[in-house]
């Protein structure tokens, strides 16, 4: 089977580029009285050829000396002396070429070359320069344009990796936080009421089954966060009783949507530890989820003090708001407010 050959993009823009030049020097002549054929065919070609062989030699020095990985402000001084080295040497190139083919093709010309040269040197030098200068320009140019393009895939790529490992950092802290304010719940049931710690020591083992089986995921959809969640409050129940109740609403059609593990979790983890756990006669957590203008807002409510929230931070809403900004940047919103005695936390994400 024939190997199929391919032409670089390098060797497809020198032949374009040049053969374009060359055919409209060509037409230029072509306009002119006495137009040879066969002269025609040999200055387009020898143009194509000599102009290639010219460029090519200076990639190659270029290549050599390592031009295409310099800066724009390494780069332009250099190339300043090259043009116009160059132009001499497509100076002399193009006159020694149109010269000879005077010669051979024009009969009774005898012209002098010093005064040929003379006489065209100023109109040709300055096409050079110019025709070199854009040459140059359009190859480096492309070369810095490619090795930004590579730079900027090379960060992008190399945030993700590096948001991908804080994420599972922060996802490996909640797992025992989680768990271990859990197990206190336990702790605290087993001597007064041991029927209740045996439920609780059920309810944990979902929890855990629930951790192990999603503990590699980032996002959950919103039906397994609040399964975790009713699991999670069912088990706080057990230990505040009557102190403690809870609303949770959210239409179906939120249920496959994905956000980040534990997000809900969390803030009804620190609904019952800063609100309900801080109030004698207990409380109502209301956790709220709407889809509004293609943003899900999630909403969770105790009643409790902004200032003694403040005041206590904590790992949990600590370790959130750090995954909404690594997961969302800017298109997230965490915010936490207090009206007439009720404390609101509120996530505010993009429908994805």
């Amino acid at each position: 089977m024939k190997q199929q050959v391919t032409i670089s993009l390098y060797w497809k823009c020198q032949l374009i580029g040049w053969s374009v030049a060359a055919l409209y020097w060509g037409y230029t002549g072509f306009n002119q009285p006495g137009f040879n054929w066969l002269l025609g065919i040999l200055q387009f070609t020898t143009d194509v050829a000599v102009y290639i062989l010219i460029t090519h030699l200076y990639r190659c020095f270029a290549l050599k000396q390592g031009w295409q990985s310099l800066g724009l402000n390494k780069l332009l001084p250099r190339l300043i002396p090259t043009v116009l080295l160059l132009g001499v040497v497509y100076l002399f190139v193009t006159i020694s070429k149109v010269y000879l083919f005077r010669v051979w093709f024009k009969p009774g010309f005898s012209e002098a070359f010093s005064d040929f040269f003379d006489f065209y040197r100023d109109s040709i030098f300055v096409a050079g320069v110019r025709l070199m200068s854009i040459w140059l320009l359009a190859y480096h140019l492309y070369h810095y344009a490619k090795r930004e393009i590579n730079i900027a895939k090379e960060n992008a790529r190399l945030a993700i990796v590096t948001r991908d490992a804080q994420l599972n950092n922060l996802s490996a802290q909640l797992n025992p936080h989680f768990l271990f304010n859990s197990l206190n719940n336990i702790k605290a049931l087993v001597i007064d009421n041991p029927k209740s710690a045996r439920r609780a020591i059920d309810l944990l083992a979902d929890l855990l089954r629930s951790s192990l089986y999603s503990g590699d995921k980032q996002m959950i959809s919103i039906k397994e966060e609040l399964e975790l969640v009713k699991d999670y409050l069912e088990l706080e129940k057990l230990r505040l009783e009557e102190r403690l109740q809870y609303h949770i609403g959210a239409s179906d059609e939120l249920n496959a949507m994905l956000i980040p593990r534990l997000s809900i979790q969390t803030l009804v983890e620190n609904a019952i530890k800063h609100g309900i756990g801080q109030q004698k006669q207990g409380g109502l957590i209301e956790v709220q989820l709407i889809n509004e203008q293609d943003n899900l807002i999630i909403s969770v409510s105790n009643p409790g003090r902004l200032n003694l929230l403040e005041e206590s931070g904590g790992l949990g809403i600590k370790n959130l708001t750090e995954r909404l900004q690594l997961q969302y940047k800017e298109f997230a919103r965490f915010a936490v407010s207090e009206t007439n005695g009720i404390v609101t936390a509120t996530i505010k994400i993009p429908v994805s």
